[in-house]
């Protein structure tokens, strides 16, 4: 463990070794018959005890005390405190016993935390017991967690405890989990906005500082690094949640008559819905908006919000142009999930053409291709040209620039001290450290496109990094990846550079006339999708993707090249079950179906959970076919999409079987693998 070699074992201890497994299998056959008979005398629980001793992680055994200590007090005729003390105190000590065997047992802990709830126990006791846990052990995180518990059962304040954990830094900074609950407990000082802890940037400067003497006592110790990345989190952390970026952005033009609405903020929230945001569309007011989440974090928020709107049509032979405004009604009512509300007022407004003189529709559909030569270069004079000013001259700054502007000293000075570190020092840590400093450096203060200056530094950061450090070179592919598109994504002349414009003789009306082509670039992570929400085609080919996590945020997107990838599977495809535009997917040469064992796919709920909007429509739909019952993963995923072009071959999932599914699956595909469908 931690890797440390196992030392083979000796004849002696195979043998006493043995011994223990028959003793344990002993007491737990005993255990269990009195269990399963509900038996709690005197004598059952002593073999309880026993095997607890023996083997403190066994669950069963600690929750069979607890129904034990229920069933006895329950069967005293009155209530005698002396009794009462007496049966906990025994717990406790059975909790004493099995946590000399095994200080960092879960039951152990958990079970003496249960005892202390119910009241009649010296919660003194129990401090003074844990400091001499905690000398023996003082960075044994459980010891750590119960001290929290106990100190909210003694009213001890937060400063008495900061205090107690700086000296025990003091003592040794090598203490991840001192390290830990002090940021655990700044957070609450921080929370309950105590003098001398709130605003944050009042203890900030102070905790660097203190940080830093353990960094460079020891650059190579990783435990004051972490917290520092807890401070530098807290630094760059929004003060309040805002609007980033929309579709259709503000100062737009559309054509379209029925389209989405996407609402993107700079953290996750909560509440948008008619009472927090009204839509008008001319002097009216829609009422029959419904606001639905793209996709949630574990505090039901996320930071795509969407709805789709249409335009009540007049005359049928007339054009008109509708003057359309979003704005936040009651912005206190969208709060982040750390309860802080949205106070700042926001509006978009943009134009909808409606011209009733063209028809699109039965035009035939020719097959979609992303190839080099299909392409050309994007007219200055295009048409996205003002799409992108929307985007990158008429954004606003959505922080106060009196807030901005004591991070980017901080942030500044940070900089300073660690670059004078790596000067001396070849770290690694040091060196994730700087490029985190450098990102969020660039994060703050902007105030119409983000600030790339440092990206260059940044990237060179993660390509040593993943040189010098394999065993998390994924980690570091993946944030290069992402601080490589907040460059590419940073401004109009560095996103034109990746567009396409289809020839004439290969574009189609499902999709726009450009393409955002990002493939062959070694990407292993998407982000920066704030910008990305006006794309209709996009070329993700020959990367390392093994994820398209936040690609739902992309509501126009008609086009979808994910070939020659790692995808691993099709709950790995999850988002695209929010893309209803998607008429053309290219999921070729990828992994799906490769791994016999592929954890990831129980993220998503079974067609037994009825999770998904279209499980019930599955049973029916596989009408008891084995074969068609195990493509479950796949039906979640496609199963509500409308899907004209589709390409899987390459893949280990896509055989005959996949196909006919697919067909059937798909009514309106026209196109697989290349041809033609009859």
């Amino acid at each position: 463990m931690h890797g440390r070699p196992r030392k083979p074992a000796t004849p002696v201890d195979e043998n006493a070794s043995a011994l223990k497994a028959a003793k344990i299998r002993s007491l737990q056959s005993q255990f269990l018959l009195n269990h399963h008979n509900n038996i709690y005398t005197k004598e059952a629980l002593e073999i309880n005890a026993k095997l607890i001793e023996s083997n403190p992680e066994f669950m069963t055994a600690w929750n069979y005390r607890k129904l034990a200590f229920e069933h006895n007090l329950s069967n005293q005729s009155e209530a005698d405190s002396d009794h009462i003390k007496s049966v906990m105190d025994e717990e406790l000590q059975v909790v004493e016993n099995a946590l000399r065997k095994n200080f960092k047992s879960y039951g152990a802990w958990h079970h003496r935390k249960w005892v202390i709830s119910k009241g009649s126990s010296s919660t003194e006791r129990e401090l003074r017991l844990l400091n001499l846990f905690q000398k023996q052990d003082t960075r044994n995180f459980h010891a750590w967690n119960y001290r929290r518990f106990i100190a909210g059962l003694k009213n001890i304040s937060d400063e008495k405890e900061l205090q107690f954990t700086t000296d025990m830094i003091n003592d040794n900074f090598s203490n991840y989990s001192a390290w830990h609950n002090r940021s655990v407990l700044l957070s609450h000082l921080l929370e309950k906005k105590v003098v001398g802890y709130f605003p944050k940037e009042i203890f900030l400067k102070e905790e660097y500082e203190f940080v830093r003497n353990a960094v460079f006592t020891d650059p190579d110790d990783q435990s004051g690094w972490f917290y520092h990345l807890w401070l530098l989190d807290q630094t760059v952390k929004v003060d309040m949640p805002n609007l980033v970026s929309s579709w259709p952005p503000h100062g737009s033009e559309i054509t379209k008559t029925t389209f989405p609405i996407v609402l993107f903020f700079n953290e996750p929230v909560e509440g948008v819905n008619l009472q927090t945001v009204s839509v008008q569309v001319e002097d009216a007011i829609f009422k029959n908006i419904t606001w639905s989440l793209l996709s949630a974090n574990k505090f039901k928020c996320g930071q795509a919000w969407l709805t789709h709107l249409t335009i009540p049509l007049g005359e049928t032979n007339s054009s008109k142009i509708f003057q359309v405004k979003i704005s936040s009604e009651y912005s206190q009512g969208i709060i982040s999930s750390n309860d802080v509300p949205c106070s700042q007022h926001w509006s978009i407004e943009f134009r909808v053409s409606v011209c009733h003189d063209f028809q699109l529709e039965g035009q035939s559909l020719r097959r979609m291709l992303m190839t080099d030569e299909n392409f050309c270069t994007v007219g200055i004079n295009s048409n996205v040209m003002d799409l992108f000013k929307s985007y990158f001259e008429l954004a606003s700054d959505y922080e106060q620039p009196t807030s901005s502007k004591w991070k980017s000293e901080m942030i500044a000075s940070e900089l300073d001290q660690y670059r004078e570190l790596l000067s001396w020092a070849e770290c690694k840590i040091g060196k994730l450290t700087l490029a985190r400093l450098l990102m969020a450096n660039d994060a703050i203060g902007t105030t119409v496109a983000p600030n790339t200056s440092h990206v260059e530094e940044v990237l060179k950061l993660y390509s040593e990094l993943m040189e010098l450090d394999p065993a998390h070179y994924q980690y570091y592919k993946d944030e290069y990846s992402l601080a490589f598109l907040k460059q590419v994504t940073s401004s109009k002349e560095s996103l034109m550079k990746y567009c396409g414009q289809y020839k004439e003789s290969t574009s189609s009306n499902i999709t726009g006339p450009m393409c955002l082509r990002l493939n062959s670039l070694s990407l292993s992570q998407i982000g920066s999708f704030e910008r990305l929400l006006w794309v209709q085609s996009l070329d993700l080919s020959h990367n390392q993707l093994h994820s398209i996590e936040g690609l739902e945020a992309l509501q126009l997107l008609s086009c979808l090249n994910l070939s020659h990838n790692k995808v691993g599977s099709f709950m790995a495809l999850d988002p695209l079950r929010f893309l209803k535009s998607l008429r053309v997917l290219n999921i070729s040469y990828n992994e799906i179906g490769a791994h016999t064992v592929d954890t990831r796919r129980y993220l998503c709920s079974s067609p037994l959970s009825h999770t998904f909007d279209y499980d019930k429509k599955f049973e029916e739909f596989a009408t008891g076919d084995e074969k068609v019952l195990n493509c479950w993963e796949a039906y979640s995923v496609f199963g509500g999409l409308d899907i004209m072009q589709l390409d899987v071959v390459g893949n280990a999932a896509a055989d005959e079987r996949f196909m006919l599914f697919l067909v059937k699956l798909l009514p309106g595909l026209k196109w697989l693998d290349g041809e033609e469908l009859h």
